[in-house]
């Protein structure tokens, strides 16, 4: 494959051509996890019924949006995605589940014209893999950029097992399997085919928890069921 699979246009063409069935088939790669580990991610922090400011970084089909309204019934939430197709997707949920009250917005997260100090939460779940180093350290930047002093972010990907009979199933399930399901919905399965290789060059949230640290911000390493998903959570310092 020549083209560069890190490229943002390259991106958001794979996740505009995903687009009819992501939701679907993030339920599927993660054997129904993904629900769980979305709402895991805010366990941390605790409930504020304050009119607060959270923002669901790489949003896709808004499907962390459930779990940010129950842990922070009255914030203002914002969702960024820069896939037309996907944010589609997500206007539909905002128009039927959520009173249009989602604020949207389409832009590149590496290049977003977001306020600076204005959000109180980062959220971003399963969005990670498709970022390489140079931009771990622009989307670092970017979100200690936006968090007020004291702000807090969550952090959260699909991940390799270290344990290595779960890490062999696990790459046989994502890389043949998913594919063939991915031609059963869509007739076409190189999409999904890029979820094992973006996985695969990503590993775990380790390297990105560190480029977090690096930049100034508190950053906790997190890992969940035997590292089938691995994140990060943390707080902006008040100074």
């Amino acid at each position: 494959m020549t083209d560069n699979i890190y490229n943002p246009e390259y991106v958001k063409r794979l996740f505009n051509g995903m687009s009819s069935s992501y939701e679907r088939m993030n339920y599927i790669t993660s054997f129904g996890f993904s629900i769980r580990w979305r709402t895991e991610i805010l366990k941390p922090f605790q409930k504020d019924n304050h009119k607060i400011e959270v923002i669901d970084l790489l949003t896709g089909m808004g499907e962390t949006w459930n779990s940010i309204k129950y842990k922070f019934p009255n914030a203002n939430i914002s969702a960024l995605d820069f896939s037309s197709e996907m944010l589609k997707n997500a206007e539909r949920k905002n128009e039927d589940h959520f009173k249009n009250e989602v604020n949207l917005i389409q832009q590149d997260i590496l290049q977003s014209k977001l306020p600076s100090n204005h959000f109180d939460f980062v959220i971003c779940s399963f969005g990670l893999k498709t970022f390489n180093t140079e931009q771990l350290e622009k989307l670092a930047s970017e979100t200690k950029r936006i968090l007020k002093a004291d702000g807090q972010f969550s952090f959260v990907e699909v991940s390799k097992p270290e344990n290595t009979i779960l890490k062999g199933f696990y790459q046989f399930y994502l890389s043949q399997v998913i594919p063939i399901i991915g031609r059963l919905l869509l007739g076409n399965p190189t999409e999904y085919k890029m979820l094992w290789r973006y996985i695969d060059k990503f590993e775990n949230a380790k390297l990105a928890s560190e480029i977090f640290r690096n930049v100034g911000l508190k950053t906790e390493y997190r890992s969940y069921f035997y590292g089938c998903a691995t994140g990060f959570i943390g707080q902006k310092p008040e100074k």
